[in-house]
């Protein structure tokens, strides 16, 4: 296919040349989501996908500030929590039973998969 000299085309041309274009992209789209339809209901069938029984459970608070912020001790720390460490407090200040920053976790065996 020669490739035809944009700069030279009148702007009705290049405006048909822009409709066509689109026409085919969004033709194109539409087979790509199709296909993808398809592959997705066959994959979905064979594959069972496990998610954690732990999953939105809310947990009880651990780290509680005088101004009501509040942290379970899960994820990444927040800001007014790591602030305050920084400025020189320490977690057990803020720990909702006040034994819960000093312990020390006990190592759990883990069972292993039969």
């Amino acid at each position: 296919m020669a490739k035809p000299s944009l700069a030279n085309m009148s702007v009705d041309s290049l405006l048909k040349l822009r409709a066509d274009v689109g026409a085919a992209l969004s033709r194109r789209a539409k087979e790509l989501e199709s296909q993808l339809s398809r592959l997705g209901g066959e994959i979905g069938s064979r594959r069972k996908i496990r998610t954690s029984s732990l999953k939105g459970r809310k947990v009880a608070v651990k780290y509680r500030d005088r101004s009501g912020n509040t942290w379970a001790g899960r994820g990444a720390q927040p800001v007014w929590l790591r602030d305050k460490l920084k400025a020189g407090a320490k977690l057990e200040d803020f720990a909702v039973d006040k034994g819960v920053g000093s312990r020390k976790k006990s190592k759990k065996r883990r069972r292993t998969k039969r």
